[in-house]
């Protein structure tokens, strides 16, 4: 077998979560195929990544260079926009509460897939194609791989890192519930006239989240989750028109808003796949899992991905064994069950609260809101669990995981 296969690993897909998979299991002296094809355009999104995501960097040999690109994210303030007579208080949840400087960095993902490559090209074990993949065929001792173009591969394991129409998932047999929300989000950066003094701001919406996070000096990102029919109404206005519904909507918070990057549009969709892993079969990212954009929850579940099946890659390796064996699938699939349930699930739920009228869940979610602002306990509970799960330290994402295997 082994003489028939070209790599040992092939990680599908092209993305931020992708990259890092290949990155992290090259860093075992594994050879890995990044197989994915580059999406055309710039990618002007940023993705707000907590502490132990900024640590994965680190340990991959990137977390200077992104970090010198991001900004820092001192606190997460929640605004209650809803409108309602039952408002709720307004919260932060500062970094100082739990002794920490900051939560993590808002990066821009170009900055990102950009690092990943570059430090990709460094490593010989590790070959980037560039290149779509038209078919996965899992076999009893390896997974097949077609490549657009006839290129043919034999590996022992494959991790789908390929979204959320994941060919991967489909070709491990792997079932997913999805779902669709009322609601897309209208992207971009924008400069202002205020500081933003590093705090991530969300106010709650009747429509969705309106969510801006600090960018380097004195602009944000935004993340305006409306109805799809007026983000797209919201996308097409012209710059003057577009500078005039976001001062309204930030009620002067960051002062008068100065130049507008490219807008994107993303209708909100919600997937979870059965299991993270079987038939020789990994999934990572988008393709186990999709969830609103609320919390800064995305990246920061798929980069635990990433060091989960690092940590399985590496015991398998270290025992001697095959690294896309059903135990170490099965495996993988156990360490990512809660945490992949539980964000996806609280998520949902928070994010259905916001569009449901019914007076008894405002009154649910206000009273929610008064225990995290005058219980200070309560709220430093919620900031740890929401940077990252108690019951999960995969070693990427530890600070003394400077070397394969290092506890």
């Amino acid at each position: 077998m082994n003489e028939a296969l070209s790599h040992d690993v092939a990680v599908i897909g092209a993305g931020p979560a992708g990259l890092a998979a290949a990155l992290a299991i090259a860093r075992l002296g594994l050879r890995v195929a990044a197989i994915g094809a580059i999406p055309p355009g710039r990618d002007t999104r940023t993705a707000a990544l907590f502490a132990g995501s900024v640590t994965l960097l680190d340990n991959l040999g990137i977390g200077d260079e992104c970090r010198a690109a991001g900004e820092p994210i001192a606190g997460i303030r929640i605004v209650d926009d809803m409108g309602s007579f039952l408002r709720a208080p307004e919260v932060t949840f500062a970094a100082r509460d739990v002794g920490l400087e900051r939560f993590g960095y808002n990066i821009p993902n170009s900055v990102l897939t950009g690092a990943m490559r570059a430090r990709g090209l460094e490593l010989p074990q590790l070959d980037l194609i560039d290149a779509a993949v038209t078919r996965v065929t899992p076999q009893p001792e390896h997974v097949e791989i077609e490549i657009a173009g006839g290129e043919t591969l034999a590996v022992r394991l494959v991790i789908g890192a390929d979204g959320r129409r994941s060919l991967c998932r489909q070709s491990a047999g792997i079932a997913e519930r999805s779902w669709r929300y009322e609601q897309s989000a209208v992207t971009c950066t924008f400069a202002h006239g205020r500081p933003h003094g590093g705090i991530s701001t969300e106010f709650h919406r009747r429509t969705g989240p309106f969510t801006v996070v600090p960018s380097p000096g004195q602009t944000s990102s935004l993340v305006w989750v409306e109805r799809p029919d007026e983000a797209e109404r919201l996308a097409a206005l012209d710059e003057p028109g577009f500078r005039q519904a976001l001062e309204a909507r930030l009620q002067g918070l960051l002062g008068p808003v100065g130049s507008i990057g490219p807008r994107g549009v993303f209708p909100l969709t919600g997937m979870s796949a059965e299991t993270a892993g079987r038939s020789r079969i990994a999934l990572v990212g988008e393709a186990v899992h999709v969830i609103p954009p609320i919390g800064a929850q995305g990246l920061n579940l798929g980069l635990r991905d990433v060091a989960c099946i690092a940590d399985c890659v590496a015991d398998a390796v270290a025992a001697g064994g095959d690294i896309g064996a059903p135990e170490v699938l099965d495996a993988y699939a156990r360490m990512r069950s809660t945490d992949i349930t539980s964000r996806v699930w609280s998520i949902d739920l928070l994010n259905r609260t916001l569009l449901s009228r019914a007076i008894p869940v405002q009154a649910i979610r206000g009273i929610g809101m008064h225990a995290l602002k005058a219980v200070a306990p309560l709220r430093q509970l919620a900031i740890r669990e929401g940077l990252g799960p108690s019951f999960l330290a995969p070693r990427l994402m530890q600070p003394a995981a400077g070397k394969p295997g290092a506890p």
